[in-house]
């Protein structure tokens, strides 16, 4: 398997919907059963224990969160995340695929201001996100 993994047209409309009437904050992206196109799997409002709960225990995922958290000063700020969430275990054969479709969509999706790849819920929690954020 070499070169980009495409992404379905309907993931940049849904980016776009996230980005322009903010009534989603998050995203879900998975690859095809064939792993041979990047399209969505969920979109609309979690909260952060919802979205950790969403993540697949054995399946990579890519996650646009719309992250707000407010600084030591009491600042409010506004992020979009792009996460890729590649857990341990997942196949050799996914992870190259996964791998590929994540620099595909990080070269689409525009203004997004915080990418992070993750392999461990760790990764993604609140304080972990705010601090790479910040």
């Amino acid at each position: 398997m070499s070169g980009d993994i495409p992404v379905d047209d309907s993931c940049i409309s849904i980016f776009q919907e996230l980005k322009s009437r903010r009534d989603i904050n998050t995203v879900i992206y998975r690859l095809s059963d064939t792993l041979e196109t990047v399209v969505p799997d969920f979109k609309g409002n979690l909260t952060h224990d919802e979205l950790l709960k969403a993540l697949p225990a054995d399946e990579p995922r890519y996650v646009v969160h719309y992250l707000l958290f407010a600084t030591a000063d009491g600042t409010r700020h506004e992020r979009v995340v792009l996460i890729s969430w590649c857990p341990a275990g997942t196949k050799t054969e996914e992870t190259i695929a996964h791998s590929s479709g994540y620099n595909t969509l990080r070269s689409l999706l525009d203004r997004v201001q915080v990418h992070l790849e993750a392999t461990h819920l760790s990764d993604v929690e609140y304080e972990a996100l705010v601090s790479r954020a910040s």
